[in-house]
């Protein structure tokens, strides 16, 4: 689909048609980045979203609760082996 860049004050801007916003999970703010390919626009994520929650799970439901909450990680699956320091026996 092609688009036309248009002015925006003293930026410019790209008007976005309603259903791919809404098919690319767009809300009101977006990251950009420069990739080989052009321009990226993503839906700007909050890093830290989900913690509190999570800690609340914690504090109400014990220690497992988090890992409940979490799922497994590749931390589950992997038979961990301890290598021995320089000089123990």
């Amino acid at each position: 689909m092609d688009a036309m860049i248009v002015k925006v004050g003293n930026s410019r801007g790209v008007r976005i048609p309603k259903p791919l916003i809404e098919e690319a999970g767009l809300g009101e703010q977006v990251s950009l980045r420069v990739v080989e390919e052009g321009l990226l626009i993503e839906p700007r994520t909050e890093p830290r979203l989900g913690w509190a929650e999570a800690a609340r799970l914690g504090r109400e439901g014990g220690e497992g609760a988090l890992d409940e909450a979490w799922g497994p990680t590749r931390f589950d699956s992997v038979e961990w082996e301890w290598e021995s320091a320089e000089g123990d026996s």
